[in-house]
C-alpha cells in the first residue's frame, strides 16, 4: 500500500520504498529525541561536576601532567585548546593531550577525568595496545571516509548526465559504494569507542591507585564517562540514519523521474 501516493514526487515510487523512507525517517526522530536527553543531562552534569572542586586540588593540565611523567611519557606535551573544532583529546602524531580551556584550569572533578582519561590514551599508545594500535592506523580513514559519499555520488551523477542518458544506474552504484565508505567509517568509529572505554576504565584505576580521586569521585567520573559514550554512539547512529535517508531519497528520485519518462 503507497504510503506517500498523493505526495508529489512520490507517486510513481514503489511502495516499499515509500516505507523504508517513513521507517528511517521515524528512526531519525527518535534517536535525535534520546539524543537531545542524552545532550541536556550530559551538559547538565558535566557543568555540575565542572563546579565541584576534587579532593586532591589538582587541575585537568595538572592531573594529565601527573600521570604521563608518571609513567615514562614526559615528552608528550599537554596543550589548551579553546576552538569547538578540537576539544579533549589525544594525538599520537603530534606527542600531545588536548585540554579544552574552559575545564583545563579548574580544580574540578570533570577537569580532573578529562584530564586522567586523555593521558591514558597516551599510556595505551605507549604499551602497544591492539586496539589503539588499529585505531591509529585508521584514523584518516575514520574522519574522511563519510566526506567521500558526495564526490563519490557526484561523479556517478555526471557519469549518469554523459553516459548512461539519466539512467540512473551509475548514481545507484555510486551511492552504494559511498554508503560502504560510510558503513566502513561507522565500524571503525566503534573502534575509537572502544579505545576511549579502555582509557577511561584505565584512569579510574589510575585515579585510585595514585590516590588522587575519592571513591565517590570516581563514581561522579565514571557516571560522566557513561554519557559521553552513549551520546557518542547516538551521534553516530543519527549520521548513518541521516545518510540512508538521503540514498533511499535519491533511489526514490530516480524512480520517478524513470516512471514519469516511461509513461511520456
Amino acid at each position: 500500500m503507497p504510503l506517500f501516493e498523493n505526495i508529489e514526487g512520490f507517486k510513481n515510487v514503489d511502495p516499499a520504498l515509500q516505507w523504508a523512507i517513513f521507517i528511517v525517517a521515524c528512526l531519525i526522530l527518535l534517536v535525535a529525541l534520546v539524543s537531545a536527553v542524552v545532550s541536556i543531562w550530559l551538559a547538565i552534569k558535566y557543568v555540575v561536576y565542572n563546579r565541584t572542586e576534587n579532593k586532591a586540588g589538582i587541575n585537568g593540565e595538572q592531573t594529565a601532567r601527573k600521570i604521563l611523567d608518571n609513567n615514562g611519557l614526559n615528552h608528550i606535551k599537554v596543550s589548551v585548546v579553546g576552538s569547538l573544532m578540537f576539544g579533549n583529546s589525544y594525538s599520537h602524531f603530534f606527542k600531545k593531550v588536548r585540554l579544552r580551556r574552559w575545564t583545563v584550569k579548574k580544580n574540578s572533578i570533570s577537569s580532573m577525568a578529562m584530564g586522567a582519561q586523555k593521558s591514558s590514551l597516551a599510556i595505551l599508545d605507549k604499551e602497544g595496545d591492539k586496539d589503539m594500535k588499529t585505531r591509529i592506523i585508521l584514523t584518516p580513514f575514520i574522519y574522511f571516509g563519510p566526506l567521500m559519499f558526495i564526490p563519490i555520488v557526484a561523479v556517478g551523477v555526471i557519469l549518469d548526465i554523459i553516459l548512461f542518458k539519466f539512467s540512473g544506474v551509475a548514481t545507484v552504484i555510486s551511492a552504494v559504494l559511498g554508503l560502504l565508505f560510510y558503513v566502513a567509517s561507522f565500524v571503525m568509529s566503534l573502534m575509537v569507542l572502544k579505545t576511549e572505554v579502555k582509557a577511561q576504565n584505565k584512569a579510574l584505576e589510575i585515579l585510585e591507585k595514585d590516590d588522587l580521586a575519592t571513591q565517590e569521585e570516581r563514581e561522579m567520573m565514571k557516571s560522566l564517562f557513561k554519557l559521553y559514550n552513549i551520546q557518542y554512539v547516538n551521534d553516530l547512529i543519527l549520521e548513518f540514519l541521516e545518510l540512508l535517508l538521503r540514498i533511499l531519497m535519491i533511489f526514490a528520485k530516480i524512480q520517478n523521474s524513470s516512471s514519469s519518462s516511461s509513461s511520456n
